[in-house]
């Protein structure tokens, strides 16, 4: 018989675009107040693997990826998501959004996303919220699944969450010590 027991602890990270690279520094910001101090930001990025946010936001799209320092639960997501959603809000023009805001985590096994939208293969959390499984842990290296997104699928993208993992299981090595 399983025993329900707390989950551990994991990385909190996120995805910014905007069409205003400067912007992300805002966002970034309001976000520390939040989550607390981000420890990674990847280089400069464009959004590019499509244009679906094109019309809505503008072309093209920077990037950013970030992750935070301290360590959450992994039901702070759902907090997380309405969140950042609502920093969307707060900054709409004639209604379109100036920035995209994706969180999730990553832990030892995978990196998870949350989303307002159901699929077959997100998992309803509460609140309106899913969590998106986007990419797994295994042999050594972040895998991607058949409906990972096309962005979270490049090497060098897979490559940035595997370090970002290497620098999270040093800080949950740390904290057991």
């Amino acid at each position: 018989m399983s025993r329900p027991h707390e989950p551990d602890h994991v990385k909190l990270i996120s995805s910014l675009f905007s069409p205003e690279k400067e912007f992300l520094d805002t966002i970034i910001k309001q976000l520390e107040k939040i989550c607390g101090p981000v420890d990674w930001v990847s280089p400069e990025l464009f959004f590019d693997r499509t244009k679906y946010y094109a019309k809505e936001m503008g072309w093209p799209l920077h990037r950013r990826f970030i992750a935070f320092e301290k360590p959450a639960l992994p039901d702070q997501l759902i907090e997380l998501k309405l969140k950042t959603n609502a920093i969307e809000q707060q900054y709409l023009i004639d209604g379109k959004r100036r920035v995209n805001i994706d969180p999730g985590y990553i832990s030892p096994e995978r990196l998870i996303l949350a989303t307002g939208k159901n699929f077959a293969h997100r998992v309803y959390l509460s609140q309106g919220i899913y969590a998106d499984l986007t990419l797994v842990f295994q042999k050594g290296c972040f895998k991607t699944l058949e409906w990972t997104y096309p962005d979270y699928a490049e090497p060098e993208i897979i490559g940035y969450f595997n370090n970002v993992r290497k620098r999270y299981m040093k800080q949950v090595r740390a904290r057991e010590k």
